[in-house]
């Protein structure tokens, strides 16, 4: 279905799985409704995020060399086949953005507090500027900072304290630091793909810093960042010994590795690594949140 296409819920799991282990990093404060209405809040902003991405890149030009869709990266290409224009685009992420907005406001009503809603509003700020408007900080080497933030920290800290009331968590902050690496590594496994496309574009990723060549230098060191601090997080005592079990995965973090290296320049190979890196996010994050229950 194209509009299932044009909003990418295929990277939904980067946001939902997040939000679910922070709001049970301290389970014996979890409150349902508070649960749903921030889950709701933060799909709609992620979805609109999405949008809002496809929407600049039409416009700013890196989707429209390589006008063959890929899933993964490249974007929809919806309005580069004429299904939808910028403008749909446009209108139907403001659209979600003001439902997260309503979301955002009842939550601060819920818990008695402006943070829900200040938070939305930066957020909002943050997820918009990533691709658009006068910061547009996926073209000044910047991208990856605000992902690493609003997929790491920002939800797993939000997530925690719409349970619990504290802000800031010491605790939360490092244990979203994994999800921040791990999700940063999907959009840099994406980049490698993309970036002859967004070099034409003068769109400045962190491939750029490395070139496409050593790009799975860069792409080791963001993943096993993330392994890390899961043994950090269990060296804190935050974590039982079952989140080790992250270890398992490193076989796949090798393969996904090795195709970047070797296919760097081949798009229909870096399909392969851009699916091993989100199955990888979405089995650490399930095995985070089994150790937080356990």
């Amino acid at each position: 279905m194209n509009l299932l296409r044009a909003l990418r819920i295929e990277f939904l799991s980067v946001s939902i799985l997040p939000f679910i282990f922070g709001s049970l990093v301290d389970i014996s404060s979890f409150k349902i409704l508070t649960f749903c209405l921030g889950m709701i809040c933060v799909i709609f902003m992620h979805l609109s995020a999405n949008l809002i991405n496809d929407y600049a890149d039409s416009c700013y030009g890196a989707d429209n060399i390589d006008k063959r869709f890929y899933k993964l990266f490249g974007g929809s290409k919806l309005i580069q086949e004429g299904v939808y224009s910028k403008l749909f685009f446009l209108r139907l992420s403001i659209g979600l953005a003001l439902v997260s907005f309503i979301m955002a406001i009842s939550l601060s009503i819920l818990v008695k507090s402006f943070i829900p809603v200040v938070s939305f509003l930066v957020i909002v700020f943050l997820g918009w500027s990533y691709s658009v408007g006068f910061f547009r900080f996926v073209y000044r080497r910047t991208g990856e900072l605000i992902i690493f933030t609003l997929f790491g920290p920002a939800i797993v800290m939000g997530a925690f304290f719409l349970q619990t009331g504290v802000f800031p968590s010491f605790k939360a902050f490092i244990l979203s630091i994994p999800f921040g690496f791990l999700t940063t590594s999907i959009l840099f496994a994406n980049e490698v793909a993309d970036f002859p496309e967004d070099r034409s574009a003068n769109k400045l990723t962190w491939v750029s810093i490395t070139g496409d060549k050593k790009a799975y230098i860069l792409y080791l060191i963001l993943m096993v960042g993330a392994f890390l601090f899961v043994i950090f997080g269990m060296f804190l005592g935050f974590l039982n010994f079952f989140s080790i079990a992250v270890l398992l995965l490193l076989p796949l973090l090798i393969k996904a590795t090795n195709v970047i290296k070797h296919y760097y320049n081949q798009k229909q190979k870096l399909i392969l690594s851009s699916k091993i890196t989100i199955l990888i996010h979405n089995v650490v994050s399930i095995i985070l949140i089994i150790d937080i229950l356990l």
